[in-house]
């Protein structure tokens, strides 16, 4: 339990009070250092709002597709042996009509690089985690 609140604490901090450089790179270190914690701490939500699951579950951090920041973390859902593939999720987005729609495409990815990767078939993404950069 004191490792969650560690880990909740560390990502609050960066969210708070890093620069903009910082937070996208720190998110990816502070996934990689705090990921299982933080998963640990979702699902532990989850369970209690009668939204647990079987299936297995992971933190990894999101990547623009175009870009090469972390804008954040996301927890995929799957089974234990495509879930154990996936490196990040790639964020797609989309606007028209003056912005007035957006679609937002997640993409549970085998790797970091947005520029080359495939996508993970059969795992989805259960929980978002958004920074603000």
């Amino acid at each position: 339990m004191k490792m969650k609140r560690l880990a909740v604490c560390a990502l609050a901090s960066a969210m708070l009070f890093a620069g903009s450089v910082t937070k996208v790179g720190g998110i990816g270190f502070l996934v990689d250092k705090y990921g299982e914690s933080i998963n640990s701490a979702i699902n532990s939500v989850m369970m209690k709002e009668g939204a647990g699951t079987n299936y297995a579950t992971k933190v990894v951090p999101i990547v623009s597709i175009g870009n090469s920041g972390y804008i954040g973390a996301a927890q995929v859902i799957g089974d234990a042996d495509q879930v154990a593939k996936v490196e990040a999720v790639g964020q797609l987005e989309i606007s028209w009509n003056d912005k007035l729609f957006r679609i937002k495409g997640l993409i549970p990815m085998d790797s970091k690089n947005p520029t080359s990767f495939s996508r993970v078939q059969g795992v989805g993404v259960s929980a978002v985690i958004d920074v603000r950069v």
